[in-house]
């Protein structure tokens, strides 16, 4: 895991945050899926850096691998 994600039991039920914002991994991966752009999504969320983008891909990846089908 990144250091820019982190994982806080009283914290959005436990899902991994980015830079402990309440701003999960899984909000930003919907917001790309749902056609925002990275720099819309900064627009949208200041609180949001460019290097958090590298960081949600990276944890997502990593969780993708752990899946068993």
């Amino acid at each position: 895991m990144t250091a820019r994600i982190s994982i806080e039991p009283g914290k959005r039920s436990g899902q991994p945050c980015v830079r402990g914002l309440r701003i999960t991994v899984w909000d930003v991966l919907s917001w790309l899926a749902a056609g925002m752009s990275e720099k819309e999504i900064l627009n949208d969320y200041p609180e949001l850096e460019p290097d958090d983008f590298p960081a949600v891909y990276d944890f997502a990846a990593h969780m993708g691998r752990r899946v068993a089908l």
